[in-house]
């Protein structure tokens, strides 16, 4: 069963709230980009895909708004290049380094 995905764009994150715990995907908007900064999960939610809901979750933001995806945070950029043909619906540019 698939979580609820929320669009918290105050905070600029997209979260899931299950069992009083947060899981959380920092993205920044800068001109027509998607930046994915940050992705959080706690250890009691771990093992149950929430980090890859989230990275679906900016998939279809990105896809919706018209953004390329720059996928700085390790954990959305590993997933990504670990699922490509759920990410083909968007650009991703793969040239911004998770180190700087």
């Amino acid at each position: 069963m698939a979580s609820t995905v929320t669009d918290n764009r105050d905070k600029s994150r997209l979260e899931i709230h299950e069992d009083g715990h947060l899981a959380e995907l920092v993205y920044r908007i800068r001109a027509g980009r998607l930046v994915l900064v940050h992705t959080e999960v706690p250890d009691a939610l771990g093992g149950r895909g929430l980090g890859g809901e989230l990275v679906r979750a900016a998939i279809d933001k990105a896809a919706r708004d018209g953004m390329t995806i720059v996928p700085l945070c390790p954990f959305a950029r590993g997933w990504l290049e670990r699922h490509p043909t759920e990410a083909a619906g968007v650009p991703i540019d793969w040239g911004a380094s998770p180190d700087g």
